[in-house]
This record gives C-alpha cells, structure tokens and sequence, in this order.
C-alpha cells in the first residue's frame, strides 16, 4: 500500500517539474529551472522507494510514465492553451487503458488460482558445468 502512495508521490513531483521545465524555457539556471531540477530529484527518489515497496518496475515506471503524461499533456491543453484534437484524446485513452491493464495484472488484483510466470533468473546465477 505504501508502495502506490510513493508512487503517486513520483508521479505528482514529475508532473510539477515538467510544468517547470515549460516555464524555465531552456534556461536552466533560472528560478523554474533549478524548481524543476529539484522535482525530477523528488519524483525520482519517490519512485525509487516505491519499486523498493514491491511494486514491479515495469508495471511502476510504466504507471508513473503513462500517468505522468496524460496529466502533462491535460496541463498543456488547459493551462498552456497547446492544441487538442479528438485523436490526442483517444490517445490519451489509450495510454490510460495500458496503465489500468497493468494495474490489473499485479499480484494483488489478478484472479484468485491464476499464477504469473516466474521471474526469471538474474544473469550470471547459472550453475557452470565443468
């Protein structure tokens, strides 16, 4: 459970340094540049901690990146007055449909008797013959 909250921890401090990123304007050294420098930390230390709370990493980066997205792209259309169109909005759909599909093949919500393949063994754990 904590896992999710630090999950949405990253997704929140990502989507307010790409605001930043937008209004820095290239400019790196300036006050929403270095805002946006300390969000991505943020957002990157959150989702760190959220992988290390057992959410898979490809179903947690997936989730942060997916949402993250839909979110930055809703604040362009909104607050930055970017072009929408119905096909941006289908995509956005789409991208949504991905991260719930995800979500719903976690451990925690897959249908009782139904198992996930094993994970594969690490690289470099093989027994060597000899």
């Amino acid at each position: 459970m904590m896992g999710w909250l630090f999950l949405s921890l990253a997704i929140v401090s990502e989507v307010i340094g790409t605001t930043f990123l937008k209004r820095a304007d290239g400019n790196v050294l300036s006050y929403s540049g270095l805002l946006m420098m300390v969000f991505y930390a943020i957002s990157f230390t959150f989702l760190t901690i959220a992988i290390k709370c057992n959410i898979e990493l490809g179903v947690g980066y997936a989730i942060w990146s997916g949402v993250g997205t839909v979110l930055i792209v809703l604040i362009g259309i909104y607050a930055f007055g970017e072009n929408s169109s119905v096909i941006k909005f289908l995509c956005i759909g789409l991208i949504i449909m991905g991260v719930v599909g995800l979500k719903l093949d976690t451990p925690s919500h897959r249908p009782e008797g139904e198992i996930a393949a094993p994970p594969a063994e690490p690289p470099g754990d093989e027994k060597q013959e000899q």
